[in-house]
């Protein structure tokens, strides 16, 4: 995997993250989902450098080989504003003050805060299977509540963590000829670690608590995401199906959006990756309209 590329682990204080990179380029960061790491974008991550430009892959704070404070009961430790200040020391350490982001999935809620906090540093943000979390807990319904009840029970103190040590490898599933073998391997280590399993509850506590909190202040205060947004979602999970059309609940969160679904199941940088790459190359281009 992600051959040329380089790997590094960067303090920015309060945590190390794992960091793979490389290319030529304008500089582009792609950030993962529950519960991979950097490794989901092997097959996204080479195509990119090949259309020219600067590739970064981080492990999201705790997740992977990224490692972050110890764990609070607030949860601010793990919070979408620690971890998008992470990705921002990141990039300036790597020498990009400025550049796109991709986020998907838990990484599209770190994308959003990052895009709100920092906005002299994203030029474009791409934001796949997402939607800000008060919009999906402001619309709680039975089959919300069925579908995504992993929220709810990862939010319960103690118990999530024994239920799922436990027994990683039946909880976490994952299929080697789907994801790769690398790819499947390091997902599987991660997996295995119980302090990486905290870690990614600790983003899901984060996600009902303090991130909701953040995201209120927000649109209390009229924030909004100014730089370009392409909004892409996976025809095969169930976003569509909860919310008819997700570029309508982005336009009061940005104000350029453009979008589309995509032909895939869920983990799209897997699955899908020549029709993501393409979406993303068109929308990095810097003629891009529209």
């Amino acid at each position: 995997m992600f051959e040329g590329f380089e790997e590094a682990q960067v303090d920015v204080g309060e945590a190390s993250v794992f960091v793979r990179h490389g290319g030529e380029g304008p500089p582009v960061v792609l950030l993962h989902g529950h519960p991979r790491t950097s490794a989901t974008w092997h097959r996204v991550a080479p195509r990119l450098v090949a259309a020219g430009h600067t590739v970064v892959c981080p492990d999201l704070r705790g997740y992977g080989r990224s490692r972050g404070p110890e764990f609070t009961a607030d949860h601010e430790g793990y919070a979408k504003r620690a971890v998008a200040a992470d990705v921002v020391a990141v990039m300036r350490h790597l020498g990009h003050p400025r550049f796109a982001l991709v986020g998907h999935d838990r990484g599209g809620y770190v994308a959003l805060r990052l895009a709100l906090d920092h906005p002299e540093a994203v030029s474009r943000v791409a934001l796949l299977d997402c939607v800000p979390l008060t919009e999906h807990l402001s619309r709680i319904t039975a089959e919300f509540a069925t579908q995504w009840w992993h929220w709810f029970f990862f939010a319960q103190p103690d118990i999530p963590e024994r239920v799922i040590t436990a027994d990683p490898d039946s909880w976490y599933r994952g299929d080697p000829e789907v994801m790769g073998r690398e790819n499947y391997d390091e997902w599987r280590r991660a997996t295995r670690n119980p302090d990486v399993v905290r870690a990614m509850l600790e983003d899901y506590r984060a996600g009902l608590t303090v991130d909701r909190r953040h995201e209120e202040a927000d649109r209390a205060a009229g924030r909004r995401v100014t730089c370009p947004a392409l909004i892409l979602w996976s025809l095969k999970d169930d976003l569509e199906d909860l919310y008819g059309d997700p570029l309508a609940i982005w336009r009061d969160w940005a104000t350029d959006v453009r979008g589309h679904g995509i032909d895939s199941g869920h983990h799209v940088a897997e699955q899908a990756p020549e029709e993501l790459t393409r979406a993303l190359t068109d929308f990095l281009s810097p003629a891009s309209t529209h």
